[in-house]
């Protein structure tokens, strides 16, 4: 089949060639889904090995599907007496010139899968080296790379002593040392191959009175797979338009809830309307990717079989049984393809649709395309500094649990002294209310309708029109929603589902008796309460567990101390896109440089100040989690052990320092720290930096002076006050 390549295609193949040239071992085709990626990655290998004698293409796909036998179909289709060979074929006969081997890393790597026995697996590893010693080279293709991608999938790689790797995918992991070669997305929306719009939640009214999340979901997706239908029948065009219906994981009472809808509306299984792709069950599969194919919906889990090709797919509902699970970038580039990869110059056709209640749904987006990649190395210690040593405190394990009744006595505090609340109970609802808390004998959410183009638009919420949707409390609907909700206020703090539960119906219910009870709300009240208000409550118990509240000092039974020396070689990660590349001469790294990443803010200013300053001798970067870095024990008001790790040990003056940066002022003198345990760190430094004869303090930049200041002596989150010093008088020659 002579197949015709947009004019971008054919650019991305010319680029794919010139790649291959140049001396990098990494090439990247960031290409968008519904844009060709195979036409071009085929196209690109049948060209190469017209011009390069003894070439083997290996392509390795991820997971199930049977990527890789899509992909080998779709070469076999698109160029003319392609070498095409599957694993099994290799395994028979091995590698030979020109072949183009469709492979599922996963077959070699999973642990448990019998693709290859051991004996096998050695067979394979034999064709390889057969290959290698026949003057074969192998050229190594690794499509939808952002899926899976391990070290095992890498060791793979390895061993084929490819120079040159081809990853491809949507939304691939950016390596600033790999060619990239991107198809842009308006060049693909231009071409015609793709929807020109994603319209989100279309027509939806700003406030939505609901019974029924779900049903009224699948009932805006019913109609307009209907008015899609329509349109294309009136055009004299054969496509049937699909809705996809996306589950989250574990949900079988939406599955049967989705069904019933369906059944009610006449599209079912038995009449071959109705698809679903479980991991335990297919039906109605086979041809549903042809445009006239019969099924109008096919229901999924999470996350649709990466690479599936089905243009006619128009429309995605996703439920989410209100979980939280991430919305896939990949879902949505489902439903973009045009089904006769032309646009019809009518938006209706033009455009695809999402139905869902899923707020989050732009985070998702906003992690796939906001990566930053950074260089890394192995860096080692100097040899002056392999002998310092300092006493760090770990958890013991007899004492690692959290106190149930410290933590209600902490919340019930908290609550009390945050917004004046009394035994009133009626003016402490006022209170609440005041505050933003919602009461409400309906569960309260909020969405989002609107156009966009491109993926970058869907995470500025500023194109889009926010929704509000209530729906009456039912006990019985509502609660496996509230006891998760429950679940998740408890993970906040540590506190596992039944003692939390315990603890919000004390606080709220006027089923328990509790002298620092502040509601009385009935069972439906409480649902609604805190369903609505999750966030908030969340937040409040996290804040209850760091207040500054009577507590008692840790025993020294409770604290396990160990020797601390600075680890002898650390991975480093910087951005070597930085314009300042220099290197520490403060460091106790040998190479350690100025543009080290992840830093926050204050962090870089701390060591660009430590770099500058006479007085300071030397410092080091402290891990924030790890048995090897350096750790103080503290308490939450549950009586939880936690570990803190100040940032930076440095030496001022030949004295030991240990110093902890946070969020500064800004020019009003507000707090910018986003760490609610603060004081609490401050509080147990103090003891130990007493206890152990050391120097040391909390670090912040002032917006207002534009200088860094340190507190050493009590905190204090008032920039004015006297226990914040300006930290260039503190440390002096």
């Amino acid at each position: 089949m002579n197949i015709r390549l947009a004019d971008f295609q054919l650019e991305a193949v010319g680029q794919l060639l010139e790649s291959m040239s140049e001396a990098c071992r990494d090439i990247i085709l960031k290409s968008p889904t519904g844009s060709g990626k195979t036409i071009i990655l085929t196209r690109f290998m049948d060209e190469y090995m017209k011009g390069h004698a003894k070439t083997v293409f290996v392509w390795l796909t991820p997971g199930k599907g049977n990527l890789e036998e899509q992909s080998k179909a779709k070469m076999d289709k698109y160029i003319h007496n392609a070498q095409t060979k599957l694993l099994a074929d290799v395994m028979t006969g091995g590698f030979a010139e020109n072949d183009a081997c469709f492979i599922n890393w996963e077959k070699l790597t999973k642990k448990g899968n019998n693709a290859l026995k051991d004996s096998e697996r050695t067979n394979f590893l034999e064709w390889i080296e057969k290959a290698l010693d026949a003057g074969l080279s192998f050229k190594v293709v690794i499509d939808e790379s952002h899926q899976n991608f391990t070290e095992k999938a890498d060791a793979v790689v390895q061993l084929f002593r490819t120079d040159k790797i081809i990853r491809c995918s949507a939304t691939p992991i950016i390596d600033k040392r790999a060619k990239l070669v991107e198809v842009p997305e308006e060049r693909v929306i231009a071409e015609g191959l793709i929807k020109k719009l994603l319209v989100i939640n279309e027509n939806f009214p700003q406030i939505i009175e609901i019974n029924d999340q779900t049903e009224y979901l699948l009932e805006q997706a019913l109609a307009k797979q209907r008015e899609l239908r329509s349109a294309f029948l009136q055009r004299k065009i054969a496509v049937n338009p699909l809705i996809i219906v996306q589950l989250p994981n574990n949900s079988d009472l939406l599955l049967d809830a989705v069904e019933k809808y369906f059944e009610k509306n006449g599209i079912t299984y038995e009449s071959g309307t109705l698809a679903v792709w479980l991991s335990d069950r297919h039906e109605n599969l086979d041809g549903i990717s042809e445009n006239a194919a019969a099924p109008i919906a096919v229901i999924i889990k999470q996350a649709i079989a990466t690479g599936w090709d089905c243009p006619r797919a128009h429309i995605l509902v996703k439920l989410r049984e209100n979980m939280d699970e991430t919305f896939e970038v990949q879902t949505i580039g489902r439903i973009r393809r045009m089904p006769e990869a032309k646009q019809y110059d009518v938006d209706l056709l033009d455009s695809c649709y999402l139905y869902t209640f899923d707020s989050t749904f732009t985070q998702g987006v906003k992690a796939s395309f906001g990566k930053r990649a950074l260089d890394a190395k192995i860096l080692f210690i100097k040899n002056e500094h392999k002998t310092f040593s300092l006493t760090k405190e770990q958890r013991t394990t007899v004492t690692d649990m959290r106190d149930s009744r410290k933590a209600l006595a902490a919340i019930s505090a908290y609550l009390k002294s945050t917004y004046a609340l009394t035994g009133d109970k009626k003016q402490n609802r006022l209170k609440l209310q005041s505050q933003g808390f919602v009461f409400s004998d309906q569960i309260v959410r909020y969405a989002y309708s609107g156009k966009v183009s491109m993926f970058w638009e869907l995470y500025e919420k500023d194109r889009l029109n926010a929704l509000e949707m209530r729906e009456p409390i039912n006990t019985h609907v509502h609660g496996r929603e509230y006891h998760h909700r429950v679940g998740q206020i408890g993970m906040a703090i540590g506190m596992e589902y039944a003692k939390m539960n315990t603890i919000i119906g004390k606080l709220f219910s006027d089923k328990f008796s509790f002298a620092g009870q502040v509601l009385d709300l009935t069972v439906r009240e409480l649902y609604a309460f805190v369903i609505n208000n999750m966030d908030a409550l969340r937040h409040l118990c996290r804040e209850a567990m760091a207040a500054e509240l009577a507590q008692e000092s840790l025993a020294p039974d409770m604290i396990s101390e160990k020797s601390f020396c600075i680890p002898r070689s650390v991975s480093f990660t910087y951005d070597a896109t930085s314009k300042v590349q220099a290197e520490s001469a403060k460091n106790v790294y040998q190479g350690y440089l100025l543009s080290a990443e992840p830093r926050s803010a204050p962090e870089k200013k701390f060591e660009k100040f430590c770099e500058n300053c006479n007085a300071v001798d030397w410092f080091y970067k402290n891990g924030d989690k790890g048995d090897e870095y350096f750790s103080i024990v503290y308490c939450d008001n549950a009586n939880k052990q936690k570990l803190f790790y100040p940032d930076y040990i440095l030496s001022v003056g030949g004295e030991t320092w240990i110093v902890e940066t946070k969020g500064g002022f800004d020019r009003t003198g507000a707090s910018e720290d986003i760490d609610v345990f603060s004081p609490k760190k401050f509080g147990v430094l103090r003891a130990y930096l007493k206890k152990h004869a050391l120097k040391g303090g909390f670090v912040r930049f002032d917006d207002q002076s534009e200088e860094l200041c340190i507190c050493t002596e009590e905190y204090s989150d008032d920039i004015h006050s006297d226990n914040w010093k300006l930290l260039r008088d503190i440390f002096k020659k």
